[in-house]
């Protein structure tokens, strides 16, 4: 599968925007310069997670584990252009299973840990997989059993493949396939193209259904060049990822500006404070990220920091939350360290408040570059690769002048081309000009000579919990199954540390009483990711809605918020 028509990729190779180079080129690239060198590494509480040792292997001894699975692979009939699904924590063989299926021609398609039969039963008919590779067990949920069910049901006809020595029945252990793999180079394709399908993320948005986001490798190059400049690393630098390897934050961000900089990441799974500070210190980490409220709680608690030695420690990456101005000088002044705000998707938007293009921390917290706006030019060079503009959602007027609020529209090399075997969101999801919609409202800020932006909200109605995109119009129908209740609308409330919680706004039938445990016990029956689950019950007695019987959610924000 090739994801960008062939004039977009004709037009972005003569620009220089992609390179035509593979993730595979890359990666051999820093196998060949730093072999001995360390590349890849475990979380320290891996065997608490899956019971077996953490791993530490230079690139020499990674280059070999991705030729073995490929061989593992390629054994259970994945060729190119075929899918791989992973379900995995955060560990070293979710990067080798990247790196393997970029190797073959392959597809990865990650999926979140949460997930359960629910969403799998969505995915896995579009995808095809022809392997699911996954833990037999994780946190007392059995993952072999589930897909042992969904195979049964016919959902799927993948090889499951758990990590480890030992299988449960109807899988295959991976350790012994790789003990036995042949030690020869796999053999890449020798006609590979850097614009075929390497990934297939998945989002949600305001539809029920999860969406796929197909991406190839000149959109991941790109995406972590930019990375690497917009962080100022440098080769050999360390990176420690604490984000799950399914989508655009942990694959573009991470992974990939390890392969750039030819570098060493550094895993983390779950996000745990004790081991993350120690990790930064002892694995001398130049560059990670984390949440607002995270970064905010070791400011103000200097003892906990000072513990730590973060002398490495030069930028860090946040974002899903608003920035505190004070949070962001803090670190500046006090510790050197720059706090970059990000925004971005999977679907490629693409924003960077560096300390190159916003010097200031409080304006960098508060601010985002016109990255493509019409005559305002910026430093560094992956600004160039993006074009933005604000356009009234009503209207479709540019909007370009402060004041006024704007959809933000995005296109550019790092921009996806249309949703996983879904046409008809792939054509709404841009604009007449080519542009992504990307269902966000900010402003054009008159400081500076109006070139930042300023976010102002979501005029789509998703809930980003932790990063995690919840769609709230799939939550509605699901417990509006519930027998005790007439209808419901979740919405988002603020929260500290994930950004936001699912409230969920319950008119109940007549003379009928509900709890949260209730509505969360009926969204568990019906195999639904854990993180989707409810944290706040209202219950009213009707929903707002228009003179056309759609309900206005964003009504419903004063009602979770109390």
């Amino acid at each position: 599968m090739r994801p960008s028509p062939p004039e977009r990729v004709a037009e972005y190779r003569r620009r220089g925007w992609w390179q035509g180079e593979t993730v595979d080129t890359l990666f051999r690239r820093g196998v060949a310069a730093r072999g001995t060198s360390e590349a890849l590494v475990d979380p320290p509480n891996r065997e608490a997670l899956v019971g077996t040792a953490s791993r530490r292997m230079t690139y020499a001894q990674t280059n070999a584990a991705v030729d073995a699975l490929a061989q593992v692979l390629a054994g259970l009939g994945v060729g190119r252009g075929d899918v791989v699904v992973i379900q995995l924590p955060n560990l070293v063989e979710g990067v080798l299973a990247f790196l393997a299926c970029a190797r073959m021609g392959a597809i990865l398609s990650p999926v979140a840990m949460a997930y359960r039969g629910h969403e799998l039963r969505q995915i896995l008919p579009s995808v095809a997989p022809k392997v699911y590779l996954t833990v037999a067990t994780f946190h007392g949920f059995d993952h072999a059993a589930m897909l042992a069910e969904l195979r049964q049901e016919g959902v799927t006809t993948a090889h499951l493949v758990t990590l480890g020595d030992a299988a449960p029945p109807g899988a295959v252990a991976l350790d012994p396939l790789m003990a036995t793999a042949s030690g020869e180079a796999f053999q890449t394709p020798v006609n590979l193209d850097a614009c075929e399908a390497l990934t297939v993320c998945w989002t949600s948005g305001t539809e029920a259904m999860p969406k796929g986001v197909p991406r190839h490798h000149d959109h991941w190059v790109v995406n972590g060049e930019a990375l690497v400049e917009a962080a100022g690393l440098r080769p050999g630098d360390t990176i420690l990822n604490p984000f799950p390897l399914i989508n655009i934050a942990a694959i573009g961000g991470m992974v990939m500006t390890w392969l750039v900089c030819q570098g060493r990441l550094v895993q983390h799974h779950p996000f745990d404070l004790p081991i993350f500070l120690a990790q930064l210190q002892d694995e001398q980490v130049a560059y990670t990220v984390a949440p607002p409220a995270v970064l905010n709680m070791l400011l103000q608690n200097e003892v906990l920091l000072s513990a730590a030695d973060l002398s490495k420690l030069r930028c860090l990456g946040s974002g899903s939350a608003p920035l505190a101005p004070w949070m962001v000088k803090g670190w500046q002044d006090r510790h050197g360290v720059t706090v970059m705000n990000v925004f971005g998707s999977n679907e490629g938007t693409s924003l960077f408040s560096t300390g190159e293009a916003i010097p200031d921390p409080e304006q960098r917290a508060r601010y985002f570059p016109r990255f493509g706006a019409r005559g305002i030019n910026w430093p560094a060079q992956f600004p160039a690769k993006i074009s933005t503009r604000l356009v009234d959602p009503d209207t479709e007027q540019e909007i370009v002048e402060p004041g006024a609020q704007g959809e933000l529209r995005i296109a550019g090399a790092m921009t996806f081309d249309g949703y996983w075997k879904a046409p008809e969101l792939s054509v709404a999801a841009f604009d007449a000009e080519g542009y992504f919609r990307t269902g966000d409202l900010f402003e054009i800020a008159p400081e500076a000579h109006e070139r930042f932006y300023s976010f102002v909200g979501r005029c789509k109605e998703i809930i980003i919990r932790g990063g995690q995109n919840i769609s709230p119009a799939e939550l509605d129908v699901m417990i509006e199954s519930h027998p005790k209740v007439r209808e419901a609308s979740c919405v988002a409330y603020p929260d500290e540390r994930l950004g936001e919680r699912v409230c969920a706004v319950v008119v109940p039938r007549a003379g009928e009483a509900l709890t949260l445990e209730d509505i969360c016990r009926h969204l568990s029956d019906q195999d639904i990711a854990t993180f989707k689950l409810p944290e706040k019950l209202r219950l009213v007695e009707a929903l707002p809605r228009n003179p056309l019987g759609k309900v206005l959610r964003r009504e419903l924000g004063a009602v979770a918020r109390t």
